[in-house]
């Protein structure tokens, strides 16, 4: 995607504050819902993909537990976020004639790389499906250690796992501002942003504080991971009434901040020089014919032999006529793989009990050297 125009976006992670979904911090509304949701329907109606990432469990539970005089306990938070979840999703899924789903994640299922790749092979399947996914962190059974934290850096990690052209933080303040707003009348907002720096986080009021939670730090903390990896991203005010209609009709709001690269370049340089390559499999012609000329994902059929000790997820070197021409992470481990190599897909199962894909390596996860 161009790193100087955002509007040709084709998949899009929108980030949903809990003041828009609750917006006196306990139960539900629609209030600020309608016009979200009108973007999204235009938006899928013009063929673009949306991915959702809510806040508002909690609050949305609140009033069902009773708490204790001394403030909320971690267990009484935990079983708000269990009833609130479902009021959350009933609640999003009235504004569409299409079936939401809920993917509830915790940054233990982002470290591990089985995981990792599954919520991506979930999220990849309900959108060709036409399904909405609606992602937040599981707070009924996270723990500090495997907690995000807060749902800005969850939708930037949401957006590098969907492979998103654009991020939309949605809250109930306009944007980055070269002043506090609330304390000096002449603040200005700042329509773009080139570059997250040191200055960039000195506006937010705070140093560049890695674990501070809430408010404009964890927003920008979460525009540096998506700009750094070509995803432009937008802090936009979800409560103004014509925000989403000016977005659907291509006019800038809010503060922009650009993609650093061109999202392509961004993961190819992951990819490349990011990435350990864990093994290597060797292909046909006729695969390296479909890889280099056609775009496609590599299949099963086209592997002649593998090299290395890979397990799923991990990447691996994929070599021609002893040149390796791609790299791209592998849906299959080493030990499966020799398995099915040559094979067709439609055989995956009566050979490994199981089928994780079609795919040995997706397109979308796949990067060639010579392109």
């Amino acid at each position: 995607m161009n790193t100087q125009d955002w509007t040709g976006w084709q998949r899009a992670v929108i980030k949903i504050g809990s003041a828009l979904i609750a917006p006196n911090g306990s139960e539900v509304s629609g209030q600020f819902i309608l016009p979200i949701a009108k973007f999204i329907n235009d938006a899928r109606a013009q063929g673009k993909e949306v991915i959702l990432v809510s806040s508002g469990s909690v609050a949305a539970g609140r009033n069902e537990i009773k708490c204790h005089n001394q403030g909320v306990t971690i267990a009484e938070k935990q079983a708000m976020a269990a009833i609130g979840q479902t009021k959350m999703m009933a609640n999003w899924q009235r504004f569409f004639d299409v079936s939401c789903a809920q993917l509830l994640i915790t940054h233990g299922d982002l470290r591990d790389r089985r995981r990792y790749v599954n919520i991506k092979n979930t999220v990849r399947e309900l959108l060709a499906n036409n399904i909405i996914p609606i992602i937040n962190e599981n707070d009924t059974v996270a723990t500090e250690e495997l907690k995000v934290g807060d749902n800005d850096n969850l939708a930037a990690l949401v957006a590098l796992i969907c492979d998103a052209d654009i991020l939309f933080i949605c809250s109930d303040i306009n944007g980055l501002y070269n002043a506090d707003p609330k304390t000096t009348p002449s603040a200005e907002l700042l329509p773009i942003v080139d570059e997250i720096n040191a200055a960039i986080y000195a506006l937010a009021g705070d140093t560049q504080n890695k674990i501070a939670t809430g408010g404009m730090i964890t927003k920008l903390q979460a525009a540096e991971k998506t700009t750094n990896n070509g995803i432009h991203t937008f802090i936009v005010n979800g409560k103004t009434e014509n925000t989403f209609s000016k977005l659907s009709d291509k006019q800038h709001v809010g503060t922009w901040f650009k993609a650093v690269h061109n999202k392509d370049t961004a993961k190819k340089q992951w990819l490349k020089y990011t990435l350990h390559a864990s093994g290597k499999i060797v292909i046909d012609e006729g695969a390296k014919t479909a890889l280099l000329g056609n775009g496609a994902s590599l299949l099963a059929k086209g592997v002649v032999s593998t090299q290395g000790n890979f397990i799923r997820g991990e990447a691996i070197d994929i070599e021609y006529n002893n040149e390796i021409i791609a790299r791209g992470l592998s849906q299959y481990s080493k030990s499966e793989l020799d398995l099915i190599a040559g094979k067709d897909s439609a055989k995956f199962e009566s050979i490994l009990g199981f089928r994780h894909k079609e795919e040995i390596i997706h397109r979308d996860d796949l990067v060639l050297f010579n392109s």
